[in-house]
């Protein structure tokens, strides 16, 4: 089984990083083969919404993207990591789920109306941190996952979503956040194992 961490922070070592870490140690120990993807090391431009992918599933626009679609389409989980900025996921995290709109198009193709009521490829899950304790804080954040794992045939299966954790590193203060990563990582994976 394959699983995909995509660290969606710009900021190295951030807080979301330490979590999705724990994450893919719980996924490796439960038998996983771990993917990492960090965005902010990646040369990717926003989605053209140019319509190239519309007929063929395939983005026309050539850089670093392309070496990402394949771990997007053939991982059974994924795990999109990321600070909250503004109520959403920063910039360079939006512009690889933005590029996604090809893996919708492909998905279009293939399946039918009816077929794409089900998902065939796993499942995607979300880990945040935002450093506000506001009631809404993760709701933008969620739908913007839920429908990036949409685009690539997963379902949504929710995540770990933590408020008031602001200065680089203070997630490892906080008292269960560490162990629920990794529990989460290795609970992933043995229920998509059954």
């Amino acid at each position: 089984m394959i699983v995909l961490g995509i660290y969606g922070s710009p900021r190295k070592n951030g807080n979301s990083d330490l979590l999705l870490d724990q994450v893919l140690e719980g996924a490796k120990s439960a038998g996983a083969e771990i993917r990492k993807v960090y965005v902010r090391d990646l040369k990717i431009s926003g989605c053209r919404e140019c319509g190239g992918c519309d007929k063929t599933g395939e983005c026309v626009v050539q850089d670093e993207m392309i070496n990402i679609y394949p771990f997007l389409w053939d991982s059974q989980i994924i795990f999109l990591s990321s600070p909250i900025f503004f109520y959403g996921l920063p910039g360079q995290a939006k512009m690889l789920v933005d590029r996604s709109q090809a893996m919708w198009s492909k998905r279009r193709l293939e399946k039918s109306p009816e077929q794409r009521r089900s998902y065939d490829h796993g499942r995607g899950y979300l880990i945040a941190v935002g450093a506000t304790k506001g009631k809404n804080l993760f709701e933008g954040a969620q739908l913007t996952a839920r429908y990036f794992f949409d685009a690539l045939d997963k379902s949504y299966e929710g995540g770990l979503l933590y408020r008031a954790i602001e200065g680089k590193g203070t997630i490892t203060n906080h008292p269960t956040a560490l162990k629920e990563a990794f529990d989460l990582g290795v609970t992933a994976v043995r229920s998509l194992d059954v």
